[in-house]
């Protein structure tokens, strides 16, 4: 597991060895000894999508270049993917620094990805340790191993449950109730024998058969050998438990409850861990793994949770994933839905919407935005206006070089919609959200005066 190659968001991979130095192609040995690249090009035609699961083509593009060969181009997908041969591919999405060399930048962006993830409301953990964040050396799988690890030491920090067992058995003293049957075919010989069903306090239940499943499991993929102590380590809790023989089922048996909540994220991941299913899901044949989240739902549920933590104490209510109003009124049809509604203690609406891309310094082209994200926010703007107030209408998108300078940019029509842009700075969230903050007050409080 020592072997990966690290791209970013959008980068192309070639198998091509004569491209191995150049720095517009990532490059992914295609040898007979390690043919990781037609490994990644056998999982993209492998993984299609039906209505449950992704298709690897919407996360990778396999196309032809003259001269180089096969390419395959990255989209807007973060995270990792294991091949077959064990090769790793890690994909950390496109952040701008203000300053760093290539390797600070790097570490930079996987802290702050993992921060990113753990805002997702359906990534199974809502604690990042330190020892986490300080683990950039490693790559995304051992960094998701890790968290996985901790998850269990703190569940058995607390006591694993146990519960009683349904047992049937056969005991030389009697106990719970005799199986008639059973115990004639068995004891005809042995009048000193009872064949009972009985129930027995134990911590073999399904949760804990899962949880030594896939403790087992990552014991036999990490490759780090802090990962490797400490799930020797917490196997030793588990020593009375069985593993899982048939995990689909076990999984069905799990009920988180109040007195099974400690097992509600770590169920989460072994699902991932034990199904090879990935937060984004594949369908296919090939024993690849994928940990793969889309940089749009990343980027607006970390933006969500800063605006919330940031805005509500200055007295604005924060709505997430508004669902208040539709296009169209007779009969409702076509529900809006703008990532962040924020209320003013006036009344006065602003509507935030999230974008993950790069735009350009370039307003003939309007900086390239959509059109269609455009004849979104006029809808929104339309549809939330009172007899008071037009809403404020924002589009956020991460910064990057060149953006970093542009400040003020708005689209105005003259029937009083103003869409603004504003770009975000994920290496100093706080302070660009705090920086929007104060944009809006001020808006807020021009438009009451």
């Amino acid at each position: 597991m020592n072997q990966y190659l690290e791209v970013r968001e959008f980068d192309c991979i070639t198998g091509n060895p004569d491209y191995e130095q150049d720095p517009r192609y990532k490059y992914l040995p295609d040898t007979k000894k390690t043919p990781a690249f037609t490994e990644l090009v056998s999982f993209i035609h492998d993984f299609t999508g039906d209505e449950q699961n992704a298709d690897a083509l919407e996360v990778m593009r396999v196309g032809y270049r003259r001269n180089v060969g096969d390419v395959v181009t990255m989209s807007n997908y973060v995270g990792i993917i294991q091949l077959k041969s064990g090769y790793q591919i890690q994909v950390l999405p496109k952040i701008s620094f203000l300053k760093g060399n290539d390797e600070e930048q790097q570490d930079q962006t996987k802290r702050i990805l993992m921060k990113m993830l753990v805002s997702m409301r359906d990534f199974p953990s809502k604690v990042l340790s330190t020892a986490n964040l300080l683990s950039e050396h490693m790559n995304l799988y051992e960094i998701f191993i890790s968290m996985y690890v901790e998850a269990v030491r703190d569940l058995v920090k607390h006591g694993i449950k146990s519960a009683y067992i349904p047992k049937e058995s056969n005991e030389r003293f009697f106990k719970g109730k005799l199986l008639v049957s059973e115990n004639i075919r068995n004891n005809a010989c042995h009048g000193e024998r009872f064949f009972v069903r009985f129930d027995e306090f134990q911590a073999d239940r399904p949760e804990n058969k899962l949880v030594k499943s896939t403790l087992l499991k990552l014991q036999k993929l990490t490759g780090n050998v802090g990962n490797a102590r400490q799930i020797s380590q917490l196997l030793s809790s588990f020593e009375l438990v069985e593993p899982s023989t048939n995990i689909a089922a076990d999984f069905e048996k799990c009920h988180i409850d109040r007195t099974t909540r400690e097992y509600d994220r770590i169920l989460k991941w072994s699902k991932v861990f034990l199904t090879n299913k990935s937060f984004t899901s594949f369908s296919g044949n090939t024993s690849a793994r994928s940990l793969l989240f889309p940089m749009e739902k990343v980027f607006e549920s970390y933006v969500a949770q800063k605006v919330s933590k940031i805005f509500r104490p200055e007295g604005f209510d924060v709505s997430l994933q508004d669902s208040g109003y539709y296009l169209f009124d007779e009969p409702k049809q076509f529900k809006l839905r703008p990532d962040i509604v924020i209320t003013a203690a006036n009344g006065q609406k602003t509507i935030l919407d999230t974008k993950w891309k790069r735009l350009i310094d370039n307003p003939r082209v309007n900086f390239g935005i959509s059109q269609g994200d455009m004849y979104q926010m006029y809808a929104y703007s339309k549809k939330y206006s009172t007899a008071t107030y037009a809403p404020e209408v924002w589009l956020l998108y991460p910064v990057n070089e060149k953006m970093r300078d542009q400040n003020r940019i708005q689209f105005t029509s003259n029937d009083g919609v103003i869409v603004h842009l504003f770009f975000v700075d994920l290496a100093n969230v706080d302070n660009s959200i705090g920086l929007l903050l104060s944009k809006i007050k001020t808006q807020t409080s021009n438009i009451s005066e």
